[in-house]
C-alpha cells in the first residue's frame, strides 16, 4: 500500500509517552509495514539495518515502540488495526479484480489491445476505490460481537464501531477479563453494559480492579 488513514487524535492520544526520537520510529515501522504488507523482521540485526538505526538512542527508540505497539508473531512483527486494513486492501483488491476481469469477458471494454490494458487498469482503480472502507472494519466487529456477552442493539454498536474502529486485539483482551468481573455478573448480568455503550466510552482502556487487603 502506498496510502494509508493516519487519524491525529487516536495516534497523540496513544502516544503522548513516546520521545521526538521515538515518533520518528512510529512513523518509519509503520511506513514499512504498510509499504511492504508484510511483518517486520524478527531479528534486531536486520530490523536495525532496514531502518539504519546505528547509534544506541535510535537502537532503543525501537526496541521501545516495537514493545509498545507492535505484537510478536512467527512471520515477524505485526500492528494490529494496520494488519486489518491491509488484509482489507489486498480483499478489495482481489473483489475488484474478478469483478472487472467479468465485465471484461462479458466484452464490455474495448476491443485494441492498448486501449483494452489501459481501460481495464482504469476499471481496476475504480473499483477498488469504491469498495467500502467498512467491508474490512466489519470483519473485526463481527469478531467483537460473537466475543461480547451481551448482544443488544447489533446495528447501534455496528455504527459505533465502525466510526471509533478500535484494535481488535485490545478489545478482546479486555472483554476476556471483564467477562470474569463481579460488576458484570451480579444480580444476574444486568449490569453489563449494551455493546454500543461500550465501544463509545472505549471500554476496553479500562483497567482491572486491583484488590487491597490489609
Amino acid at each position: 500500500m502506498h496510502y494509508y488513514q493516519h487519524n491525529i487524535a487516536d495516534y497523540r492520544k496513544d502516544t503522548t509517552h513516546l520521545t521526538l526520537l521515538e515518533h520518528g520510529c512510529y512513523r518509519q515501522l509503520l511506513d514499512q509495514f504498510y509499504l511492504d504488507e508484510t511483518p517486520l523482521p524478527l531479528e534486531e540485526d536486520k530490523l536495525f539495518r532496514l531502518f539504519n538505526a546505528r547509534t544506541e538512542d535510535e537502537k532503543n527508540a525501537i526496541r521501545n515502540v516495537i514493545n509498545d505497539f507492535w505484537t510478536k508473531t512467527e512471520d515477524g512483527f505485526i500492528q494490529g488495526r494496520s494488519k486489518t486494513e491491509i488484509d482489507g486492501y489486498k480483499e478489495r483488491i482481489e473483489v475488484a479484480t474478478k469483478s472487472a476481469k467479468k465485465r471484461w469477458d462479458k466484452g464490455s471494454m474495448p476491443t485494441q489491445c492498448q486501449p483494452n490494458a489501459n481501460s481495464l487498469t482504469k476499471e481496476l482503480n475504480n473499483l477498488i476505490t469504491k469498495q467500502p472502507i467498512n467491508t474490512y472494519i466489519s470483519k473485526d466487529f463481527d469478531v467483537f460481537w460473537q466475543a461480547f456477552p451481551k448482544k443488544k442493539k447489533k446495528e447501534d454498536a455496528r455504527k459505533a464501531w465502525n466510526t471509533i474502529r478500535p484494535n481488535i486485539e485490545e478489545v478482546l483482551k479486555a472483554i476476556e477479563w471483564q467477562k470474569q468481573s463481579p460488576e458484570w455478573f451480579k444480580q444476574g448480568g444486568q449490569f453489563i453494559p449494551y455493546p454500543a455503550t461500550w465501544i463509545r466510552s472505549h471500554s476496553w482502556e479500562d483497567e482491572k480492579s486491583v484488590s487491597i487487603t490489609f
